[in-house]
C-alpha cells in the first residue's frame, strides 16, 4: 500500500496530471510539482547556458516546460536532464524556436558539458608513438579522449556562442548578426582542466569520424590518401597526429591490431 501511495505521490509531482484523492484538501500538492519543475527548469538552463541567453528566459522557459512534458527526467542525478534536448528541438520542439541554428547551439552547450564532466585519462604524448616498433604502426589504433565530441554542424554559430560565452550576465547581451548556414565539423574535447573547441578542416573531420570508429593507423592514410591523392597523404596524416597530440586529444590506451 504505501509503494503504491508513494509511486502514486511520485508520479502527481513529476507529471502535470491531476491526482484527485491523493491528498487531503489543502495538502498543496501542486507547490511540490511546480517547485520540482522550476528545479528541473534551472538544470536545463545550467547545462545549456547559452542557448538560454540566445533565446531569452521566456522562450527558453517555454521550451523547457515543452521538453520536460515531452521527456520526463529518467535520471536519478539532474546533471543529466537535458541530453535530448537538441534532438527535441530539432522533432517536436521545433515550433519553439526562432530560428533552426539554435539546435546546433543547443549541441555544443551539451558537448562541451559533457567533456568538462569526462573522466581523467593519461594524453598520448610524442616519447609514447616513439617507442613504438615501425611494424607496429600499420595496425596502430589510436583513441580519443573521453568526453570528446564531433559534431557535425549545420550553421556556423561558434562566434556567436563565443560573443554569448563571454557575456558578463544573462542581461548584458550582445547584438548579434544573423547566422550563416554552413556545414562543418566541430571538435569538442577538454585539455587538462579546460574545455576546448574548433571548427575542423574537412580532411581532419573525417580521419577523426575513422579514429573514432576503430579505425588503424593505415586505414587513416589510406583516407587521407582518397582526399589528398598518395604523394601528400602522409604528410597530412602526421600534421593531423601532431595537432592531436599539442591538443591533447589522444588518450595514452593505444593498442595494436594484429596483421
Amino acid at each position: 500500500m504505501r509503494d503504491r501511495y508513494q509511486q502514486a505521490l511520485q508520479s502527481a509531482i513529476c507529471s502535470s496530471m491531476a491526482a484527485p484523492g491523493l491528498l487531503k484538501p489543502g495538502s498543496r500538492l501542486d507547490v511540490y510539482a511546480n517547485a520540482y519543475r522550476a528545479r528541473l527548469i534551472a538544470a536545463l538552463h545550467d547545462n545549456h547556458e547559452v542557448l538560454y541567453r540566445a533565446m531569452g528566459e521566456e522562450a527558453f522557459e517555454a521550451l523547457a516546460l515543452a521538453y520536460l512534458e515531452a521527456h520526463p527526467s529518467p535520471h536519478r542525478s539532474i546533471r543529466w536532464f537535458g541530453d535530448g534536448l537538441a534532438g527535441f528541438m530539432a522533432g517536436a520542439g521545433a515550433e519553439q524556436l526562432d530560428h533552426p541554428a539554435l539546435i546546433d547551439i543547443a549541441r555544443m552547450d551539451w558537448a562541451l558539458r559533457g567533456a568538462f564532466d569526462a573522466a581523467d585519462s593519461e594524453p598520448l604524448t610524442a616519447a609514447d608513438l616513439a617507442s613504438l616498433a615501425p611494424e607496429d604502426w600499420p595496425g596502430l589504433q589510436l583513441r580519443l579522449q573521453a568526453g570528446t565530441a564531433l559534431l557535425a554542424m549545420d550553421w556556423v554559430i561558434e562566434p556567436a556562442w563565443a560573443l554569448l560565452r563571454a557575456a558578463e550576465s544573462d542581461t548584458d547581451l550582445p547584438e548579434l548578426a544573423a547566422p550563416v548556414a554552413g556545414s562543418h565539423g566541430l571538435l569538442v574535447w577538454r585539455q587538462g582542466l579546460e574545455t576546448r573547441w574548433r571548427a575542423l578542416p574537412p580532411l581532419e573531420a573525417t580521419l577523426l569520424e575513422a579514429l573514432q570508429a576503430g579505425a588503424s593507423f593505415a586505414a587513416l592514410c589510406e583516407a587521407a590518401a582518397q582526399s589528398e591523392g598518395e604523394a601528400a597523404a602522409a604528410a597530412a596524416v602526421v600534421a593531423c597526429l601532431q595537432q592531436w597530440l599539442a591538443d591533447e586529444l589522444l588518450d595514452s590506451r593505444i593498442s595494436v591490431a594484429e596483421a
